[in-house]
């Protein structure tokens, strides 16, 4: 008779537990790269110049404003303000911003997958302590090499008649009415 209560007091303690152990362990392999190295990805990022529009973390010279601080990055909880911030969508984004967000003011620079994957390591590598290995996943998927960003028509070649121009008007050499 003593068994069923105790056990009925001590189940939820034991589940509780059990649950903890295992959202740490989501936690921490959450923000791991597989194949990414922190130190290439120091590398990368100061080589792509990242550091002209970020401020980021024991990255030399990296004291840009136009982009988002980078610091403690591993606790943010969106990519560019949209995505969630996770290892795929930062590969994805780091090889192409635009594909994800044409309004975008970052560049795309022609990251390769390698390049973005050992860059992601080092961004999770700010503001966490040891997390590591990430299942491998393929980045989202991007637009073609052929495919651009926005569809803009080409001007034509020789504006006709018909076209829509702005009007401009030069001021006369010898001061008279200007041409038009």
């Amino acid at each position: 008779m003593i068994l069923r209560p105790l056990l009925l007091t001590l189940m939820p303690i034991l589940l509780t537990g059990l649950a903890a152990c295992r959202d740490t362990q989501d936690q921490s392999s959450r923000l791991t790269i597989a194949d990414g190295e922190p130190e290439q990805g120091h590398a990368f990022i100061q080589a792509y110049g990242c550091g002209a529009c970020h401020t980021i973390e024991d990255v030399r010279g990296a004291r840009g404003k136009v982009g988002p601080r980078l610091e403690n990055y591993a606790q943010q909880h969106l990519l560019a303000g949209f995505l969630p911030n996770t290892p795929r969508n930062l590969i994805a984004w780091l090889m192409d911003p635009v594909a994800l967000k044409p309004t975008t003011g970052m560049p795309a620079q022609g990251v390769t997958e390698a390049e973005a994957r050992h860059m992601a390591a080092y961004l999770y590598s700010l503001g966490r302590d040891g997390m590591r290995v990430y299942p491998p996943d393929p980045p989202l998927p991007l637009r073609a090499e052929d495919e651009v960003a926005a569809d803009i028509p080409a001007p034509p070649a020789i504006p006709s008649e018909t076209d829509i121009r702005t009007r401009r008007i030069v001021p006369s050499p010898d001061g008279g009415a200007p041409k038009r």
